[in-house]
């Protein structure tokens, strides 16, 4: 996804067009498996949208890096487990409810592979929050997350292309090519299978 030009199709702008004429504040989550594409298209929505979306994903509520290691999960960082999915719920609780003041969001730093909290501004005026990551359909308490979105897209990639998005996402952030093939096949993988699992729980599937 990261290399199409724009991915946003016509369904998709009116999608979005539908929810900002309803009153007040939407929340749009995108979910998918790893290197589908979903943050390219959080973006491009973000970027076609100026005055009304803002981002806020999922990853920023990873798990640190010594709490992973302090649980033993640290090898298998991006699993359903490795996150702190009952406070990414709380936030967009927040986000849905306190639209007279700022709520800040945490951001995942890839470059030191760690979350930063209180690194994205949701001002009172931002109509349509985009949410994107892997688990927004999973179950346990990631199902907590579902209803507070209006509206669910599941990105849906060709898996060859995924794979191939992923080796040189993890290749371009340090990873060596056989550490970065390892990565896909332990890690993420697995996690897709479980995730495509949930594409039917989704209210459209971008392809």
């Amino acid at each position: 996804m990261n290399h199409m030009i724009d991915p946003l199709s016509p369904a998709a702008h009116d999608r979005i067009r539908t929810l900002l004429k309803s009153c007040g504040r939407r929340l749009l989550g995108i979910a998918g498996p790893p290197g589908s594409g979903k943050s390219t298209i959080a973006a491009a929505i973000a970027k076609a949208y100026p005055d009304d979306a803002v981002v806020v994903p999922m990853d920023g509520f990873h798990l640190a890096q010594m709490e992973l290691e302090r649980l033993g999960r640290a090898s298998r960082k991006g699993a359903p487990d490795t996150f702190d999915a009952r406070g990414y719920a709380a936030l967009l609780q927040r986000i849905r409810t306190e639209t007279d003041a700022t709520v800040y969001g945490p951001y995942f730093a890839r470059e030191i592979e760690e979350p930063i909290a209180s690194a994205i501004p949701v001002e009172p005026d931002r109509r349509l929050i985009v949410t994107e990551g892997n688990y927004l359909l999973f179950d346990g308490d990631w199902a907590r997350i579902r209803p507070l979105l209006d509206e669910t897209w599941f990105v849906a990639t060709d898996p060859i292309q995924r794979d191939a998005w992923l080796l040189a996402r993890h290749i371009a952030f340090g990873r060596t090519p056989d550490a970065a093939r390892a990565w896909i096949d332990t890690t993420d993988a697995p996690n897709a299978l479980l995730i495509d699992a949930t594409r039917v729980r989704a209210d459209w599937t971008v392809c």
